[in-house]
């Protein structure tokens, strides 16, 4: 019998929306991702826009984090 409970990457797919439907999208980033992203941006050479707000931090995290030296081993 196949196991019907999705894998952990299925709920975490599921369950995510994309930025730009956020309600809060449009708010300026949060402390957490600005935080991040400084890290990931460090970690790639890149820079980030200070005034990014909380969707567009979004994908700029994930643009990073596919870039980052730091979780190429993942």
């Amino acid at each position: 019998m196949k196991n019907q409970n999705p894998t952990a990457t299925d709920d975490n797919t599921a369950l995510q929306k994309d930025p730009d439907d956020w309600k809060t999208g449009d708010e300026p980033m949060t402390p957490s991702q600005r935080s991040y992203l400084e890290t990931l941006a460090r970690d790639s050479g890149e820079t980030i826009d200070e005034d990014l707000t909380k969707a567009e931090a979004s994908k700029r995290i994930d643009e990073l984090r596919d870039r980052s030296p730091r979780l190429q081993d993942e």
